[in-house]
């Protein structure tokens, strides 16, 4: 299971490189299934492991001319804001034992693995819709306020469920910012990065328990597969490989929900 866990870190890395987005929502359940990492830990994990993965696809985009910085601090000082104080003081106040119905049990972690289930159903039907981007001429016209609003909100979700929320990021930027599609992967990669890296400050802060020689290999594999993702667009045609990755994970997000209510 293991040796499978670590092929399908390399996935989460493509994703990345390849469409900006997707990857991340994969790690949870790659650490809870294929490593039986607690779901709680998990997210630390995630959030780590996304950190390191977005940061290297950002050099990349970052030389292509993609990240747009006024836009990633616009977006992103809200976002930074709303998952460390999610890491640091919310996360840590929930109780594990928090619901019990009949014979099932609604935990802290059976939670996050619902939240992340209804997400990843979420995540999928973005990548299977075409987004259009905005023309243009209407590029100078930004809802800062709706991005702002935007970037608490993906804050929120990144700290309670350890996602990078690059499905979520990536249309914000496109129909409230008005960036184009190649812009908007490159900006979501560094406020992931960011968003990322400071809601496991906020973990550490907080005395996680955190395998790091673990989590460097688990990292690496990922990264390496971003670097092959940021090197195959040019052979790839985005059109149809984000909607075939959307279906990938519909059916992942299925599977999460079925064994969590089941389990």
């Amino acid at each position: 299971m293991e040796t499978a866990g670590y092929a399908a870190s390399v996935l989460i890395g493509l994703s990345l490189g390849l469409i900006g987005g997707g990857g991340s929502i994969l790690t949870v359940p790659i650490l809870v299934y294929f490593f039986a990492v607690d779901p709680v830990l998990a997210t630390t994990y995630s959030l780590f492991v996304v950190g390191l993965t977005s940061f290297a696809g950002t050099i990349s985009h970052y030389r292509k001319g993609n990240v747009n910085f006024k836009i990633a601090l616009i977006f992103g000082i809200p976002s930074l804001v709303a998952v460390f104080v999610m890491r640091m003081w919310i996360m840590p106040a929930v109780p594990d034992q928090l619901l019990k119905l009949g014979h099932f049990d609604l935990t802290k972690g059976v939670l996050l693995m619902l939240v992340f289930a209804a997400l990843m159903l979420a995540a999928s039907v973005s990548m299977i819709r075409k987004i259009n981007p905005s023309p243009p001429e209407k590029q100078h016209l930004i809802n800062y306020t709706r991005l702002a609003l935007q970037g608490s909100l993906v804050g929120i979700v990144t700290g309670f469920v350890g996602v990078g929320g690059g499905f979520l990021i990536i249309p914000s930027l496109v129909l409230f910012a008005g960036l184009s599609m190649k812009k908007a992967v490159g900006t979501s990669l560094m406020v992931m990065t960011i968003s990322s890296l400071l809601g496991v400050l906020g973990d550490v802060s907080g005395h996680a328990a955190i395998d790091y020689s673990f989590l460097a290999f688990f990292a690496a594999l990922a990264i390496a597969g971003i670097i092959a993702g940021s090197y195959l667009t040019k052979y790839m045609n985005d059109a149809k490989l984000k909607p075939a990755f959307g279906w990938f994970v519909l059916l992942m997000g299925i599977f999460v929900l079925v064994s969590t209510l089941t389990k």
